[in-house]
C-alpha cells in the first residue's frame, strides 16, 4: 500500500513525494537496511565520499552495460562514473546537502561523464567515479558550473589524443526521481540515466574553437593509460 501523510508503505520506505521534501534523507525515505544507511552515514564530507569512492573498484561491465543503483553499489562493492555520481549524490542528501548531478557530454568518439555537485563557500567543486587519472575529484574553488566544467577539458580525450568534451547540463536534483529509481533498483537504472542524459546541455567551446583544438601529445596519452583497477584478464 502507497504511503498516506508521510507514513512508510509497504517497503519500509516513505512515499517518494514525501520524501523529496526533505532536507536529510532518513533510511526509511531511501529504503536502506541500517548498515547500508550507516556507511552513508558515515561518509559525512565529499572528502570522505570521494576517497569510498576511489576505494570501490571500477565496475568494468563486464557481462553487459549496467547503471547500478546505490544499493547494488554498495551490495557488489563496483561502480563507475553515473553509479558512483548517483552513490555520492546520495551520501550527500543524507546530511542534508542537495544531491546535485550535472552530466559532462562529448563528441561521440568518446564517453560521457557524470559528476555529483557540492558547494562550499559560494563555490562549487565535484565528487568523481572514474578509474584513471583525469576527470577526478575537484575542490570547491569554481565560481561558476562553466568553469567547474571546463577544468576537465584538457584531460578528457579519446584513444587518438583529441580532446572531446563538448557540452555541460544544468544541475539535476535527484530527489526529482523516486528513491526506488535509483537508491534501492535491483535493476538497471536506465530510466534515472535517461532523465540526467536528456538534461539541457550549454556548449564549452565554438565550432571555431574546436578546429584550433590541438591533440594531446604522445607523452600525455601515455601518461593517461595508468589506471586504479586493471581489467581482470579472462580466465585461461
Amino acid at each position: 500500500m502507497a504511503a498516506v501523510n508521510g507514513k512508510a508503505n509497504g517497503n519500509g520506505r516513505a512515499n517518494g513525494s514525501v520524501a523529496a521534501r526533505r532536507r536529510f534523507a532518513r533510511r526509511e525515505d531511501l529504503g536502506l537496511s541500517k548498515s547500508q544507511f550507516a556507511t552513508l552515514e558515515r561518509l559525512d564530507t565529499p572528502q570522505k565520499i570521494q576517497a569510498y569512492l576511489n576505494a570501490t573498484p571500477i565496475n568494468h561491465e563486464i557481462g553487459g552495460e549496467t547503471v547500478l543503483s546505490v544499493r547494488e553499489v554498495l551490495r557488489q562493492r563496483r561502480a563507475h562514473c553515473i553509479e558512483g555520481a548517483m552513490f555520492a549524490a546520495a551520501a550527500l542528501w543524507v546530511h542534508g546537502e542537495p544531491p546535485l548531478v550535472m552530466h559532462l557530454d562529448c563528441h561521440e568518439s568518446d564517453f560521457p561523464h557524470v559528476i555529483t555537485l557540492f558547494r562550499r563557500h559560494g563555490a562549487w567543486g565535484a565528487i568523481s567515479k572514474t578509474n584513471g587519472t583525469p576527470l577526478r575529484y575537484r575542490d570547491p574553488i569554481y565560481r561558476t558550473l562553466r568553469e567547474l566544467a571546463l577544468s576537465y577539458f584538457h584531460e578528457y580525450f579519446n584513444r587518438r589524443g583529441h580532446k572531446t568534451l563538448r557540452s555541460y547540463s544544468t544541475t539535476f536534483d535527484m530527489r526529482r526521481l523516486d528513491p526506488e529509481d535509483w537508491i534501492t533498483s535491483e535493476k538497471s537504472c536506465w530510466a534515472a540515466h535517461d532523465r540526467i542524459t536528456d538534461l539541457r546541455h550549454y556548449p564549452l567551446i565554438s565550432r571555431r574553437q574546436e578546429k584550433l583544438l590541438t591533440k594531446r601529445d604522445k607523452f600525455e596519452r601515455k601518461a593517461a593509460k595508468l589506471v586504479e583497477y586493471p581489467r581482470p584478464k579472462p580466465p585461461a
